[in-house]
């Protein structure tokens, strides 16, 4: 069983909207979090889908899937205090629909929608072959790591350089266990999956993505994906998707 793992807890501090949380902005007239999740929708591979949401907001979210006919989700769990707390309640909902199933689990986040159908499947196949998949960003700047002076003291290679993007694909079992670890630790804050899997061991692989795979966060992001929808829309760029 293949299971997506959304989660949209947050409330978008940064994208500073007046009224609603960004992952209800809409663009192209269709919500931000309903353009990520037909894509898992669609995808043949995908079986079921969680979301990890504000519990305020669950209502409206249910409200959104039946307009939009989203019938892969099966359950919405509130969201946690942190995105790695978010990312464990939708975990522990994965286990309960998949039971004793060798389950994988595609952790996405509700407002990077800037993906495809293809992506997913890649992903599951990644996972399937290397017992992980982090999808990844290609490099198109010099990247340097720096000291707190802002010295630099690394220049990467390009080549070798990427970006972590998501989705972020383990086997539920590992990911879960992983989880379950850093919280008898203590650790609750912990910046993505992949940084979580790393820090307790684990070997992990990449696939590159899109470029314009971005986690609309600010405002720019916002524009940029509306630009790139645009884009799609009057068919001047990119082939549109089937």
């Amino acid at each position: 069983m293949n299971i997506g793992v959304i989660f949209a807890g947050g409330v978008g501090a940064r994208m500073h909207s007046a009224d609603k949380p960004k992952q209800f902005l809409e663009i192209f007239h269709k919500p931000i979090i309903i353009h990520t999740l037909e894509h898992f929708e669609k995808c043949k591979d995908i079986d079921a889908v969680v979301i990890a949401s504000l519990e305020s907001w669950i209502p409206h979210l249910e409200g959104l899937l039946y307009q939009y006919r989203i019938e892969k989700v099966k359950k919405v769990v509130p969201g946690g205090e942190t995105g790695q707390l978010s990312i464990y309640n939708g975990l522990c909902a994965a286990k309960e629909i998949a039971g004793d199933d060798d389950a994988i689990v595609l952790i996405h986040d509700g407002v990077r929608p800037m993906i495809s159908a293809d992506l997913l499947s890649e992903n599951i196949a990644c996972v399937k072959k290397n017992g992980n998949c982090i999808t990844a960003g290609i490099v198109k700047e010099t990247i340097v790591v720096v000291d707190e002076e802002n010295v630099i003291q690394q220049v990467p290679s390009r080549a070798n350089s990427r970006v972590a993007k998501a989705p972020q694909s383990f086997f539920l079992k590992d990911i879960l266990s992983t989880h379950e670890k850093a919280l008898e630790q203590g650790l609750k804050d912990s910046i993505d999956s992949c940084t979580l899997m790393q820090q307790f061991g684990h070997k992990l692989t990449m696939i590159d993505g899109p470029y314009e795979n971005v986690k609309i966060t600010t405002p720019d992001d916002f524009f940029t994906m509306a630009a790139i929808l645009g884009a799609r829309e009057n068919k001047q760029i990119y082939i549109p998707e089937e």
